[in-house]
Protein backbone atom coordinates (compact mmCIF):
# COMPACT_ATOMS: atom_id res chain seq x y z
CA UNK A 1 0.00 0.00 0.00
CA UNK A 2 1.56 3.69 -0.77
CA UNK A 3 -0.81 5.85 0.64
CA UNK A 4 -4.58 6.35 2.01
CA UNK A 5 -4.38 10.15 1.21
CA UNK A 6 -7.36 11.85 -0.29
CA UNK A 7 -5.45 13.38 -3.32
CA UNK A 8 -8.22 15.58 -3.99
CA UNK A 9 -8.33 16.75 -0.48
CA UNK A 10 -4.71 17.49 0.47
CA UNK A 11 -3.95 18.35 4.14
CA UNK A 12 -4.43 22.21 4.70
CA UNK A 13 -2.98 23.57 8.08
CA UNK A 14 -0.96 26.91 9.14
CA UNK A 15 2.62 26.78 7.88
CA UNK A 16 4.46 24.43 10.38
CA UNK A 17 1.30 22.92 12.01
CA UNK A 18 2.52 20.13 13.66
CA UNK A 19 -0.70 18.71 12.77
CA UNK A 20 0.12 17.99 9.14
CA UNK A 21 2.92 15.75 10.57
CA UNK A 22 0.34 13.60 12.30
CA UNK A 23 -1.76 13.50 9.15
CA UNK A 24 1.77 12.08 7.55
CA UNK A 25 2.22 9.85 10.03
CA UNK A 26 -1.14 7.93 10.37
CA UNK A 27 -1.25 7.48 7.04
CA UNK A 28 2.32 5.96 7.20
CA UNK A 29 1.34 3.74 9.99
CA UNK A 30 -2.33 2.30 8.60
CA UNK A 31 0.33 1.45 5.24
CA UNK A 32 2.69 -0.01 6.97
CA UNK A 33 -0.07 -2.21 8.75
CA UNK A 34 -1.49 -3.00 4.85
CA UNK A 35 -4.81 -1.80 6.44
CA UNK A 36 -7.48 -1.66 3.57
CA UNK A 37 -9.32 2.22 3.32
CA UNK A 38 -12.63 -0.13 3.57
CA UNK A 39 -11.41 -1.49 6.59
CA UNK A 40 -11.18 1.81 8.51
CA UNK A 41 -13.10 4.32 10.19
CA UNK A 42 -11.76 7.97 11.37
CA UNK A 43 -13.60 9.68 13.68
CA UNK A 44 -13.35 13.77 13.89
CA UNK A 45 -14.97 16.43 15.87
CA UNK A 46 -14.76 19.99 15.75
CA UNK A 47 -11.20 22.35 15.54
CA UNK A 48 -7.99 21.72 12.95
CA UNK A 49 -8.49 18.23 14.16
CA UNK A 50 -11.96 17.74 12.75
CA UNK A 51 -10.28 17.94 9.32
CA UNK A 52 -8.59 14.47 9.25
CA UNK A 53 -11.37 12.45 8.16
CA UNK A 54 -11.79 14.67 4.82
CA UNK A 55 -8.19 13.67 4.10
CA UNK A 56 -8.46 9.95 4.11
CA UNK A 57 -9.76 7.88 1.78
CA UNK A 58 -11.68 5.79 4.34
CA UNK A 59 -14.74 5.41 6.54
CA UNK A 60 -15.18 8.75 8.39
CA UNK A 61 -17.95 10.03 10.47
CA UNK A 62 -17.58 14.36 11.99
CA UNK A 63 -20.19 15.14 14.66
CA UNK A 64 -20.25 17.33 17.62
CA UNK A 65 -17.24 18.67 19.73
CA UNK A 66 -16.26 16.55 22.04
CA UNK A 67 -18.35 13.71 20.82
CA UNK A 68 -16.23 11.72 18.37
CA UNK A 69 -15.83 8.55 21.23
CA UNK A 70 -19.77 8.26 21.81
CA UNK A 71 -19.68 7.68 17.95
CA UNK A 72 -16.69 5.81 17.54
CA UNK A 73 -18.18 3.49 20.49
CA UNK A 74 -21.06 2.91 18.54
CA UNK A 75 -19.36 2.22 15.48
CA UNK A 76 -17.31 -0.03 16.88
CA UNK A 77 -19.63 -2.19 18.85
CA UNK A 78 -21.90 -2.28 15.53
CA UNK A 79 -18.95 -3.65 13.64
CA UNK A 80 -15.84 -4.98 15.38
CA UNK A 81 -14.21 -6.22 12.84
CA UNK A 82 -13.38 -1.97 11.51
CA UNK A 83 -10.25 -0.35 12.74
CA UNK A 84 -11.60 3.05 14.80
CA UNK A 85 -9.46 6.10 14.74
CA UNK A 86 -10.39 8.79 16.53
CA UNK A 87 -9.18 12.38 16.15
CA UNK A 88 -9.66 14.71 18.79
CA UNK A 89 -7.89 18.26 19.82
CA UNK A 90 -7.12 19.24 23.26
CA UNK A 91 -9.88 21.32 23.09
CA UNK A 92 -12.71 18.36 22.28
CA UNK A 93 -10.69 16.13 24.93
CA UNK A 94 -11.66 19.16 27.62
CA UNK A 95 -15.71 19.16 26.27
CA UNK A 96 -15.92 15.58 25.88
CA UNK A 97 -13.60 14.75 28.93
CA UNK A 98 -16.39 11.95 30.72
CA UNK A 99 -16.68 10.55 27.07
CA UNK A 100 -12.93 9.65 27.09
CA UNK A 101 -13.55 8.90 31.28
CA UNK A 102 -16.19 6.17 29.94
CA UNK A 103 -14.51 4.81 27.19
CA UNK A 104 -11.40 4.20 29.18
CA UNK A 105 -13.71 2.46 32.07
CA UNK A 106 -14.99 -0.19 28.92
CA UNK A 107 -11.50 -0.83 27.11
CA UNK A 108 -13.36 -0.68 23.94
CA UNK A 109 -11.28 -1.24 21.13
CA UNK A 110 -10.84 2.31 19.47
CA UNK A 111 -7.50 4.56 19.30
CA UNK A 112 -7.67 7.84 20.20
CA UNK A 113 -4.99 10.35 19.27
CA UNK A 114 -5.09 13.56 20.94
CA UNK A 115 -3.31 16.32 18.89
CA UNK A 116 -2.75 18.34 21.93
CA UNK A 117 -1.48 22.23 21.22
CA UNK A 118 -2.18 23.78 24.46
CA UNK A 119 -4.87 25.90 23.04
CA UNK A 120 -8.06 26.31 21.42
CA UNK A 121 -6.31 27.22 18.05
CA UNK A 122 -9.37 27.36 15.79
CA UNK A 123 -11.66 29.68 17.49
CA UNK A 124 -8.48 32.47 18.65
CA UNK A 125 -6.34 30.68 21.08
CA UNK A 126 -8.28 30.55 24.39
CA UNK A 127 -7.29 28.15 26.82
CA UNK A 128 -7.86 24.36 26.69
CA UNK A 129 -8.12 22.05 29.25
CA UNK A 130 -4.02 21.10 28.88
CA UNK A 131 -2.78 24.76 28.53
CA UNK A 132 -0.04 25.01 30.97
CA UNK A 133 -0.60 27.93 33.56
CA UNK A 134 2.21 30.12 32.76
CA UNK A 135 1.08 30.63 29.31
CA UNK A 136 -0.28 33.73 27.68
CA UNK A 137 -3.49 32.93 26.00
CA UNK A 138 -6.73 34.70 23.88
CA UNK A 139 -8.82 34.04 27.08
CA UNK A 140 -7.12 36.40 29.80
CA UNK A 141 -5.46 34.91 33.12
CA UNK A 142 -8.00 32.00 32.99
CA UNK A 143 -5.31 29.56 32.78
CA UNK A 144 -3.31 30.60 35.50
CA UNK A 145 -6.20 29.98 38.00
CA UNK A 146 -6.54 25.99 36.80
CA UNK A 147 -4.51 23.35 36.74
CA UNK A 148 -4.19 21.73 33.37
CA UNK A 149 -5.22 17.62 32.94
CA UNK A 150 -2.50 15.35 32.44
CA UNK A 151 -4.18 13.14 30.31
CA UNK A 152 -2.60 10.23 30.07
CA UNK A 153 -2.40 9.97 34.22
CA UNK A 154 -6.35 10.79 34.17
CA UNK A 155 -7.25 8.27 31.60
CA UNK A 156 -4.66 5.46 33.49
CA UNK A 157 -6.63 6.19 36.88
CA UNK A 158 -9.48 5.77 34.66
CA UNK A 159 -9.06 2.20 33.47
CA UNK A 160 -7.28 2.60 30.39
CA UNK A 161 -3.99 -0.13 29.90
CA UNK A 162 -2.29 1.73 26.93
CA UNK A 163 -2.01 5.60 27.11
CA UNK A 164 1.78 7.06 25.68
CA UNK A 165 2.26 11.05 25.54
CA UNK A 166 4.90 11.46 22.38
CA UNK A 167 6.22 14.44 20.94
CA UNK A 168 4.89 15.00 16.92
CA UNK A 169 8.49 15.80 15.74
CA UNK A 170 9.51 12.18 17.17
CA UNK A 171 11.24 9.97 14.70
CA UNK A 172 9.75 7.35 16.97
CA UNK A 173 6.13 8.27 16.16
CA UNK A 174 5.04 6.16 13.38
CA UNK A 175 6.37 3.08 15.97
CA UNK A 176 4.46 4.40 18.76
CA UNK A 177 0.97 4.99 16.75
CA UNK A 178 0.99 1.21 15.52
CA UNK A 179 1.79 -0.22 18.90
CA UNK A 180 -1.65 1.89 19.66
CA UNK A 181 -3.47 0.77 16.86
CA UNK A 182 -2.44 -2.54 17.40
CA UNK A 183 -3.33 -3.08 21.11
CA UNK A 184 -6.34 -5.08 21.45
CA UNK A 185 -8.50 -2.67 23.82
CA UNK A 186 -8.63 1.02 24.22
CA UNK A 187 -5.15 3.11 23.80
CA UNK A 188 -4.75 6.66 24.10
CA UNK A 189 -1.86 8.94 22.36
CA UNK A 190 -0.90 12.32 23.80
CA UNK A 191 0.58 13.74 20.59
CA UNK A 192 2.21 17.20 21.72
CA UNK A 193 3.14 19.80 18.84
CA UNK A 194 3.21 23.18 18.02
CA UNK A 195 0.15 25.92 17.19
CA UNK A 196 1.91 28.40 14.85
CA UNK A 197 -1.16 30.30 14.04
CA UNK A 198 -1.98 31.06 17.99
CA UNK A 199 0.01 29.68 20.40
CA UNK A 200 3.44 30.44 19.49
CA UNK A 201 2.56 34.09 18.78
CA UNK A 202 2.47 34.99 22.44
CA UNK A 203 4.50 31.97 23.34
CA UNK A 204 8.03 30.67 22.88
CA UNK A 205 7.77 26.37 22.28
CA UNK A 206 10.05 24.07 20.10
CA UNK A 207 10.28 21.21 19.30
CA UNK A 208 12.94 20.37 22.16
CA UNK A 209 11.32 22.16 24.60
CA UNK A 210 8.49 19.48 23.86
CA UNK A 211 11.06 16.67 24.34
CA UNK A 212 12.23 18.35 27.80
CA UNK A 213 8.24 18.75 29.01
CA UNK A 214 7.72 14.89 28.15
CA UNK A 215 10.36 13.87 29.99
CA UNK A 216 9.40 15.64 33.00
CA UNK A 217 6.01 14.17 33.22
CA UNK A 218 5.27 10.96 35.05
CA UNK A 219 5.69 7.29 33.98
CA UNK A 220 2.51 5.54 32.35
CA UNK A 221 4.05 2.26 31.38
CA UNK A 222 3.02 0.55 34.85
CA UNK A 223 -1.00 1.07 33.80
CA UNK A 224 -0.61 -1.75 31.30
CA UNK A 225 0.18 -4.49 33.90
CA UNK A 226 -2.51 -2.50 36.31
CA UNK A 227 -5.37 -2.15 33.79
CA UNK A 228 -4.39 -5.26 32.17
CA UNK A 229 -7.83 -7.31 30.88
CA UNK A 230 -9.88 -8.02 27.51
CA UNK A 231 -11.35 -5.46 25.62
CA UNK A 232 -14.89 -4.19 25.82
CA UNK A 233 -16.62 -6.42 23.24
CA UNK A 234 -14.13 -9.57 23.58
CA UNK A 235 -15.88 -9.81 27.20
CA UNK A 236 -19.04 -8.54 26.39
CA UNK A 237 -19.70 -11.38 24.06
CA UNK A 238 -17.73 -13.98 26.08
CA UNK A 239 -20.55 -13.08 29.13
CA UNK A 240 -23.55 -13.11 26.81
CA UNK A 241 -22.46 -16.63 25.65
CA UNK A 242 -23.29 -17.61 29.05
CA UNK A 243 -26.60 -15.93 29.23
CA UNK A 244 -29.51 -18.31 29.10
CA UNK A 245 -31.08 -17.48 25.62
CA UNK A 246 -33.77 -15.31 25.50
CA UNK A 247 -37.17 -16.02 24.14
CA UNK A 248 -37.78 -14.20 20.34
CA UNK A 249 -40.68 -11.37 20.32
CA UNK A 250 -44.01 -12.31 21.73
CA UNK A 251 -46.37 -13.02 18.59
CA UNK A 252 -50.32 -12.73 18.61
CA UNK A 253 -52.12 -14.96 16.14
CA UNK A 254 -55.38 -13.92 15.38
CA UNK A 255 -58.12 -15.45 16.42
CA UNK A 256 -61.20 -13.14 14.90
CA UNK A 257 -62.01 -10.85 12.12
CA UNK A 258 -62.00 -7.01 12.34
CA UNK A 259 -65.38 -5.16 12.25
CA UNK A 260 -64.36 -2.25 10.75
CA UNK A 261 -61.53 -2.51 7.80
CA UNK A 262 -59.36 0.31 6.58
CA UNK A 263 -57.19 2.75 8.30
CA UNK A 264 -58.22 4.29 11.88
CA UNK A 265 -56.45 6.74 13.79
CA UNK A 266 -57.18 7.17 17.26
CA UNK A 267 -56.39 9.52 19.90
CA UNK A 268 -57.49 8.81 23.17
CA UNK A 269 -57.11 12.01 25.58
CA UNK A 270 -57.59 11.61 29.17
CA UNK A 271 -55.52 12.33 32.65
CA UNK A 272 -53.16 10.87 35.08
CA UNK A 273 -54.99 7.70 36.90
CA UNK A 274 -57.46 7.24 33.95
CA UNK A 275 -55.14 4.16 32.57
CA UNK A 276 -55.03 6.02 29.16
CA UNK A 277 -52.12 4.21 28.22
CA UNK A 278 -53.35 0.92 28.77
CA UNK A 279 -56.65 1.91 26.96
CA UNK A 280 -54.41 2.30 24.02
CA UNK A 281 -52.45 -1.35 24.56
CA UNK A 282 -55.89 -2.79 24.38
CA UNK A 283 -56.78 -0.92 21.14
CA UNK A 284 -53.57 -2.42 20.01
CA UNK A 285 -54.75 -5.98 21.14
CA UNK A 286 -57.52 -5.92 20.11
CA UNK A 287 -56.68 -4.95 16.65
CA UNK A 288 -53.45 -7.48 16.50
CA UNK A 289 -55.97 -10.19 17.82
CA UNK A 290 -58.30 -9.59 14.47
CA UNK A 291 -54.86 -9.66 12.32
CA UNK A 292 -54.10 -6.10 12.17
CA UNK A 293 -51.16 -4.07 12.90
CA UNK A 294 -51.04 -1.22 15.46
CA UNK A 295 -48.76 1.45 16.53
CA UNK A 296 -48.79 2.93 19.75
CA UNK A 297 -47.32 6.64 20.75
CA UNK A 298 -47.61 8.16 24.34
CA UNK A 299 -47.40 11.24 25.28
CA UNK A 300 -47.31 12.00 29.96
CA UNK A 301 -45.57 14.38 31.84
CA UNK A 302 -42.74 13.32 34.35
CA UNK A 303 -45.45 14.18 36.60
CA UNK A 304 -47.08 10.89 36.51
CA UNK A 305 -49.67 11.25 39.22
CA UNK A 306 -50.91 14.11 38.24
CA UNK A 307 -51.60 15.99 34.45
CA UNK A 308 -53.03 14.74 31.30
CA UNK A 309 -51.95 10.82 29.41
CA UNK A 310 -52.27 10.93 25.93
CA UNK A 311 -52.30 7.68 23.57
CA UNK A 312 -52.77 7.78 20.00
CA UNK A 313 -53.50 4.40 18.05
CA UNK A 314 -53.12 3.70 14.22
CA UNK A 315 -54.46 0.03 13.23
CA UNK A 316 -54.12 -0.86 9.50
CA UNK A 317 -54.74 -4.09 7.35
CA UNK A 318 -51.52 -2.50 5.93
CA UNK A 319 -47.63 -1.88 6.92
CA UNK A 320 -47.54 1.19 9.25
CA UNK A 321 -44.63 3.41 8.58
CA UNK A 322 -45.30 5.86 11.34
CA UNK A 323 -46.83 6.32 14.69
CA UNK A 324 -49.60 9.18 16.18
CA UNK A 325 -51.50 11.33 14.51
CA UNK A 326 -52.46 14.77 13.67
CA UNK A 327 -55.86 14.47 12.31
CA UNK A 328 -57.70 11.28 13.90
CA UNK A 329 -60.95 9.24 12.64
CA UNK A 330 -61.88 8.91 16.20
CA UNK A 331 -61.13 10.59 19.18
CA UNK A 332 -61.76 9.22 22.60
CA UNK A 333 -62.16 12.15 25.17
CA UNK A 334 -62.36 11.38 29.07
CA UNK A 335 -60.80 14.85 30.39
CA UNK A 336 -60.20 18.29 30.31
CA UNK A 337 -56.09 17.41 31.11
CA UNK A 338 -55.54 15.86 27.79
CA UNK A 339 -58.59 17.80 25.59
CA UNK A 340 -56.03 20.86 26.99
CA UNK A 341 -53.16 19.67 25.39
CA UNK A 342 -54.93 18.78 21.97
CA UNK A 343 -56.72 22.02 21.54
CA UNK A 344 -55.45 22.78 18.11
CA UNK A 345 -55.95 19.36 16.85
CA UNK A 346 -59.79 19.31 18.24
CA UNK A 347 -60.67 23.26 16.93
CA UNK A 348 -59.44 21.38 13.13
CA UNK A 349 -60.89 17.95 13.26
CA UNK A 350 -62.84 17.41 9.82
CA UNK A 351 -66.41 16.38 9.18
CA UNK A 352 -65.04 12.39 8.79
CA UNK A 353 -63.86 12.64 12.25
CA UNK A 354 -66.24 10.98 15.78
CA UNK A 355 -66.09 12.20 18.66
CA UNK A 356 -67.02 10.05 21.86
CA UNK A 357 -66.34 12.41 25.09
CA UNK A 358 -67.10 11.65 28.39
CA UNK A 359 -70.56 13.65 29.02
CA UNK A 360 -70.39 17.63 30.29
CA UNK A 361 -66.41 17.72 29.09
CA UNK A 362 -66.17 21.13 27.47
CA UNK A 363 -64.21 20.98 24.30
CA UNK A 364 -63.78 21.76 20.79
CA UNK A 365 -64.45 19.85 18.51
CA UNK A 366 -64.40 21.37 15.17
CA UNK A 367 -66.07 19.86 12.51
CA UNK A 368 -66.53 16.16 13.38
CA UNK A 369 -69.09 14.54 14.82
CA UNK A 370 -69.44 14.31 18.56
CA UNK A 371 -71.40 11.82 20.94
CA UNK A 372 -71.47 11.79 24.88
CA UNK A 373 -71.30 8.98 27.23
CA UNK A 374 -73.19 9.43 30.58
CA UNK A 375 -70.38 7.54 32.66
CA UNK A 376 -71.50 9.10 35.74
CA UNK A 377 -75.60 7.94 35.62
CA UNK A 378 -73.84 4.45 35.11
CA UNK A 379 -71.43 5.20 38.07
CA UNK A 380 -68.00 3.89 36.50
CA UNK A 381 -65.52 5.42 38.48
CA UNK A 382 -62.96 7.11 36.98
CA UNK A 383 -60.67 5.08 37.07
CA UNK A 384 -62.25 2.96 34.89
CA UNK A 385 -63.58 5.23 31.91
CA UNK A 386 -61.07 4.58 29.40
CA UNK A 387 -61.71 0.77 29.46
CA UNK A 388 -65.30 1.48 29.89
CA UNK A 389 -65.16 4.02 26.67
CA UNK A 390 -63.98 0.94 24.77
CA UNK A 391 -66.83 -1.41 25.90
CA UNK A 392 -69.00 1.47 24.60
CA UNK A 393 -67.23 1.48 21.00
CA UNK A 394 -67.21 -2.14 21.25
CA UNK A 395 -70.94 -2.53 21.87
CA UNK A 396 -71.51 -0.58 18.90
CA UNK A 397 -69.01 -2.08 16.70
CA UNK A 398 -66.81 1.01 16.13
CA UNK A 399 -63.35 -0.07 15.06
CA UNK A 400 -62.77 -2.95 17.79
CA UNK A 401 -65.85 -5.20 18.27
CA UNK A 402 -66.86 -6.94 22.07
CA UNK A 403 -64.78 -10.25 20.41
CA UNK A 404 -62.02 -8.19 19.83
CA UNK A 405 -61.70 -6.26 22.94
CA UNK A 406 -62.50 -9.28 25.22
CA UNK A 407 -59.44 -11.41 23.15
CA UNK A 408 -57.42 -8.06 23.79
CA UNK A 409 -57.97 -8.36 27.55
CA UNK A 410 -57.03 -12.07 27.92
CA UNK A 411 -53.74 -11.04 26.13
CA UNK A 412 -53.40 -8.42 28.51
CA UNK A 413 -54.85 -9.58 31.77
CA UNK A 414 -54.68 -12.37 33.96
CA UNK A 415 -56.88 -13.38 37.38
CA UNK A 416 -58.09 -11.37 39.05
CA UNK A 417 -57.46 -8.38 37.14
CA UNK A 418 -58.63 -10.27 33.33
CA UNK A 419 -62.71 -10.88 35.65
CA UNK A 420 -62.83 -7.76 36.96
CA UNK A 421 -61.86 -5.61 33.68
CA UNK A 422 -64.56 -8.38 31.68
CA UNK A 423 -67.28 -7.12 35.13
CA UNK A 424 -66.36 -3.29 33.60
CA UNK A 425 -66.75 -4.09 30.15
CA UNK A 426 -70.04 -6.01 30.70
CA UNK A 427 -71.68 -3.65 32.80
CA UNK A 428 -70.29 -0.15 30.22
CA UNK A 429 -71.84 -1.92 27.18
CA UNK A 430 -75.60 -2.52 29.23
CA UNK A 431 -75.43 0.92 30.84
CA UNK A 432 -73.76 3.22 29.74
CA UNK A 433 -76.14 5.56 27.73
CA UNK A 434 -74.61 7.33 24.21
CA UNK A 435 -76.19 10.62 23.24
Amino acid sequence: MDSLLNTERPPVFCPGCSHEKVVHALDATLCRMEIPGNRVVVVSDIGCSGLFDTFFNTHAMHGLHGRALTYATGLKTARPDLTVIVTMGDGGLGIGGAHVLSTCRRNIDITLLVLNNFNYGMTGGQFSSTTPEEAVVGSGFLNRIEKPMDICMTAGHAGAAHVKRVSTYDKQLEDTMEAAVRFKGFSLLDIHGICPGRYTKRNTINPGQIRESLDALPDTSHFETMNARQDYHTRYMEEAEQMKKTAGPATIKPSCSPCEKGLHKISVLGGAGQRIVTAGELIGLAGMAAGMRATQKNDYPITVLRGHSITELILSEREIGFTGTETPTLVLALSEDGTAQRTKMLENLPETTTVVKTKGLEMPAGKAKVMEVDFKAAKIKSSDRALAMLAVLAARNTVISMEMLKQALSLKFKDPILSSSLEVVEKAAAECTVV
